[in-house]
């Protein structure tokens, strides 16, 4: 299974990586499996061509029929370093139900409806996270605690009979796990793929980690061809040859799979060589840890610091993703806020922001326009056949 090696990282050395105290923290054993293939010089690959209609990625019914699985699979919200804090609210608008993710005052996350049980007006408006000891609606002033319990209404005595304890807001199935914050509008939906993998998340810190910066992209393309791009590394030498190619080898990945999502490594043999494979940080320093929570989120792990790319189809044409950098702790130096600086310019601004997504947008343009009838997929590629084929099993259920 071809695999992305699509984030800064090592080939030689990680670029412009600083020594930043990380927690002395041991990979899993899937983890270190994948380094040790990548060690012994394994690459994964296809065994032949494979072929997708173009239509896969244009057909409006198609689209219609995929978004059931972002009703009914729970989906990443954002990084628990969002709400570092206790009694903190933020909305979210991005899978197209107004959310209201939050964090009560015994640090429990919640993602809420983000509408008044009086009138269904909007509570919080904007993408700043805000004080939420009480969530009060700006039209009639009810409020709200942070976990969505109504605690008050003016005028009580105007509403005889009604269940203040049965009318608080509508609270949505969600999970924290290993600094991540998930959710489902599907009552009956399963989190355990996603709890089988925290303790891949756990070994990174990542429930530690500070958010460094987020931004939302509007991608003009299938949100597939965006995920697209982090199954395979055979457009890396070549699409990324100005920002990070020469961090990678050409094509030389591992993947495997825990549940529906892909877990996957690019890196060196010669830093494997030198490396600690039991411990994290020096693993870290030669391999690149890439995940693809399926069916659209993003983790690329970096030397010393996390990438998460948030996909949300608004269209068959139309992609939001929003990519959160986290990094160990707020910079403390001017040398420490310029790399990061650096790293954020590289990936988001650069790799990702324009020649990933630049390049979904131009596949796009492409393939809407009818000129070819099939994508063709070579043997670096077979990460995106798998994506699709369990694409039509999870819609075939």
């Amino acid at each position: 299974m071809a695999s992305p090696a699509c984030a800064a990282t090592v080939s030689g050395a990680p670029f412009a990586a600083m020594d930043f105290p990380l927690q002395p923290r041991r990979p899993t054993p899937g983890q270190r499996a994948l380094a040790e293939a990548l060690a012994r010089g394994e690459a994964m690959m296809g065994e032949g061509i494979e072929q997708l209609p173009a239509a896969t990625y244009t057909d409006p019914d198609r689209f219609a029929a995929e978004m059931r699985l972002f009703r009914t699979l729970p989906q990443l919200v954002a990084p628990s370093a969002l709400l570092p804090e206790a009694v903190s609210a933020v909305a979210h608008d991005g899978y197209g139900s107004p959310l209201l993710l939050t964090r009560g005052a015994d640090g429990r996350a919640h993602v809420l409806a983000n509408a008044c049980r009086h009138r269904g007006t909007r509570l919080v408006d904007g993408d700043e996270v805000v004080g939420a000891k009480r969530i009060v609606c700006p039209y009639h002033a009810w409020a709200y605690k942070p976990d969505g319990e109504l605690s008050g209404m003016p005028r009580a005595e105007c509403f005889p009979g009604f269940d203040r304890s049965a009318n608080g807001l509508r609270a949505y199935p969600s999970a924290e796990i290993g600094g991540l914050l998930f959710y489902a509008e599907d009552e009956q939906a399963d989190f355990s793929d996603l709890r089988a993998l925290e303790p891949d998340f756990d070994a990174f810190g990542m429930a530690g980690l500070h958010l460094y910066e987020r931004r939302v992209h509007d991608v003009a393309a299938n949100w597939k061809l965006i995920v697209d791009a982090f199954l395979e590394s055979y457009h890396v030498q070549r699409l990324h040859a100005q920002t990070i190619a020469h961090f990678f080898a050409d094509g030389i990945t591992v993947a495997d799979r825990v549940g529906p999502h892909q877990r996957a490594a690019v890196g060196r043999a010669a830093l494997l060589e030198r490396a600690d494979l039991d411990d994290m940080a020096s693993l870290r320093r030669a391999v690149t840890f890439t995940y693809a929570l399926f069916p659209a989120s993003i983790v690329v792990v970096s030397p010393d610091y996390i990438n998460l790319l948030v996909c949300m189809p608004q269209s068959v044409g139309r992609t939001l993703v929003e990519d959160y950098m986290l990094i160990p702790e707020p910079p403390q130096t001017n040398e420490a806020a310029a790399h990061w600086q650096k790293s954020w310019a590289l990936l988001d601004g650069g790799a990702f922001g324009t020649e990933d997504f630049g390049a979904a947008a131009r596949c796009y343009r492409g393939l809407a326009s009818g000129t070819i009838e099939t994508v063709t997929l070579g043997t670096l590629e077979n990460g995106i056949a798998d994506f699709h084929r369990r694409i039509d099993a999870a819609l075939a259920r």
